[in-house]
């Protein structure tokens, strides 16, 4: 049973750079693809970003490219995700999630990852 916990979330002007780690237990996520999803109130969950196997590839949302970077080290069983030139609409809790299916990028389901962590709040502020 694979579990996971997030951590670095908190308040930050916009503008500002937050790092989020995710820490894997109980299965190596050398097996998985690991995403970072987030949910903002009232609003459905939504992707942000996801990292292969290996993290040799990564997909991000439209809305985070070029601002955001997902990395992974499988051998602490971590994943990372920094976040850069962060925004209001930035504003959600943030999840780490894990995939045991072999579907990548935009064949990726948010269904498809089945594991996840308690979540972690990201407040940008104007």
């Amino acid at each position: 049973q694979v579990q996971l916990v997030e951590s670095g979330g908190g308040l930050v002007q916009a503008g500002g750079s937050l790092s989020l780690s995710c820490v894997v237990s109980g299965r190596t996520i050398s097996s998985y693809i690991m995403g970072w999803f987030r949910q903002a109130p009232g609003k459905e969950r939504e992707f942000v970003a996801a990292s292969s196997w290996s993290g040799g590839s990564t997909y991000y949302a439209d809305s985070v490219k070029g601002r955001f970077t997902i990395s992974r080290d499988n051998a602490k069983n971590k994943v990372y995700l920094q976040m850069n030139s962060l925004k209001p609409e930035d504003t959600a809790v943030y999840y780490c999630a894990a995939n045991p299916y072999r579907a990548w990028g935009p064949a990726m389901k948010e269904a498809d990852f089945g594991s996840w962590g308690q979540g972690t709040q990201v407040t940008v502020s104007s």
